[in-house]
């Protein structure tokens, strides 16, 4: 297992097992875990079911961070899970600004006839008039997409150009629906990190180009999208629009920017999608993956590759591709 890198604040949940036992919700904190299906009053299936709680749960579990006279197991010899499983995945597109300008770039087509500074230009003056307009871009994805932060990744056989695109993760803790802006990070119970995996070369439909964009195919292979390794509770983390999101690729920086850049931080999108959705306990909502995607490098995923990726105060994953034997 890849060094386990230790969250910000006094302690964070996760999902865990022992090499002789199932899953199971856990306390983190001070590098040992805590099996909270056997210390809470009640017990949770999971973390999904702490967070259904979370209000009245956050208090005890700041009091079982400190009790050192409980059944704590050391953290080395756990297997790391997925640190939620959420019922809704919410997806935010085209969510850095930086991002956006370069994959237009990327994309332009061979006859286009504009230089490479106005292309830059006209896509920054529609990134001003989206943050204007308040429109986020945002899609679903599936559940069985997503493995844990140390497993490897299967790049299927069919997919021509799989990417990567670290994200930040809001991990929502009430049921929230048309929640406005000033209280949306109030139903957000913390935030752990994604990499939403995508097949380029599938994005879009090329059999009815009027359809648009194929979301299913491009994203939701299974383990397409490792999650973790930990749930840092939101108290912890001062601003969720003030971190580094880094990504290495074989030990060599791919992307490496901070969510400042984003056009819509986490209380605007979640505002945004509890305009329409009814959002529930340990869903997610991923915030968009800054600039240096594959796309940008003309480098995509392959057989072999490491990715490591990192944001700040919420610890780090890595994890393995390996090619779906055909």
């Amino acid at each position: 297992m890849a060094t386990l890198v230790q969250p910000v604040g006094p302690f964070a949940l996760g999902t865990f097992s022992a090499p002789d036992g199932g899953p199971f919700p856990g306390l983190l904190a001070k590098e040992r875990v805590l099996d909270l299906s056997r210390v809470l009053d009640w017990t949770p299936s999971g973390v999904r079911a702490v967070l259904e709680r979370w209000e009245e749960t956050l208090p005890v579990l700041h009091s079982l961070a400190d009790d050192d006279a409980l059944d704590w197991r050391p953290l080395e010899g756990l297997r790391v899970h997925a640190p939620v499983e959420p019922r809704q995945i919410f997806q935010s597109g085209a969510n850095y600004r930086q991002h956006v300008i370069d994959l237009e770039v990327a994309h332009r087509a061979p006859d286009d006839s504009r230089t490479v500074e106005e292309v830059r230009a006209e896509i920054a003056a529609l990134m001003d008039r989206r943050a204007a307009e308040d429109l986020p871009y945002v899609f679903i994805g599936l559940p069985s997409a997503l493995t844990g932060p140390y497993d490897d990744v299967v790049l299927p056989a069919w997919a021509e150009k799989p990417d990567w695109e670290l994200e930040l993760a809001a991990v929502i803790g009430r049921a929230a629906h048309r929640v406005p802006v000033e209280e949306a990070l109030e139903y957000v119970a913390g935030y752990t990190i994604a990499n939403d995996l995508t097949d380029r070369a599938t994005v879009f439909r090329r059999d009815m180009p009027a359809i648009g964009t194929d979301w299913l195919r491009s994203k939701n292979a299974p383990g397409f999208t490792p999650l973790g390794p930990w749930l840092v509770p939101a108290e912890s983390i001062a601003d969720p629009g003030d971190l580094r999101v880094t990504l290495k690729l074989n030990g060599e920086t791919m992307q490496d920017e901070t969510t400042k850049d984003m056009l819509f931080g986490v209380a605007r999108l979640v505002s945004y999608v509890s305009q329409s959705a009814r959002l529930l306990p340990g869903d997610l909502v991923l915030t968009g993956s800054p600039a240096g995607n594959g796309i940008h490098w003309g480098r995509l995923l392959r057989d072999g590759d490491v990715m490591e990726g990192s944001i700040t105060g919420l610890g780090a994953q890595r994890t393995r591709c390996v090619r779906e034997a055909v």
